[in-house]
């Protein structure tokens, strides 16, 4: 009888954004409420490391480009750390060597600025949905 009260507990899926302009900031959280998901705002990496839970279940969108720690860092960071979230990575510059180094670190996805938001949108639920492993493997498009 007590578990009814379980289908209201569902929370929508977490975006985490860590991105150090505040104008991208907010226009990726309205994105992201427009789109059913829950949005947290970070301009750095630092800020982001220490208020980041794993407890349920959430993406990354990671500018690559950022004063201090870059996006790639907080990659390598977060994978020291054994966290395991999807990371989209946003970012101005756009060459090889930055997506050769995106995916060896497990960015899962690499958009250049200004972010399409329909490609962002399909990116989260691509990197977020469940897919089998050979489906996973023959996906092509902006995979990093």
């Amino acid at each position: 009888m007590g578990a009814p009260h379980l289908m209201n507990t569902v929370k929508a899926l977490l975006v985490y954004i860590v991105d150090d302009d505040e104008s991208v900031r907010t226009g990726l959280s309205r994105l992201m409420r427009s789109a059913g998901f829950e949005a947290r705002t970070f301009v750095g990496a630092e800020e982001f490391l220490k208020n980041l839970q794993t407890e349920r279940p959430a993406c990354v969108l990671l500018d690559i480009t950022m004063p201090g720690a870059t996006g790639l860092d907080v990659q390598a960071r977060l994978n020291e750390k054994g966290v395991r979230l999807p990371v989209i990575a946003v970012s101005a510059r756009d060459d090889e060597e930055t997506r050769r180094l995106a995916r060896g670190l497990g960015v899962q996805f690499f958009l250049r600025k200004p972010v399409d938001d329909q490609a962002l949108l399909d990116a989260i639920h691509w990197v977020t949905g469940p897919r089998d492993s050979a489906q996973a493997e023959s996906s092509g498009g902006n995979a990093a």
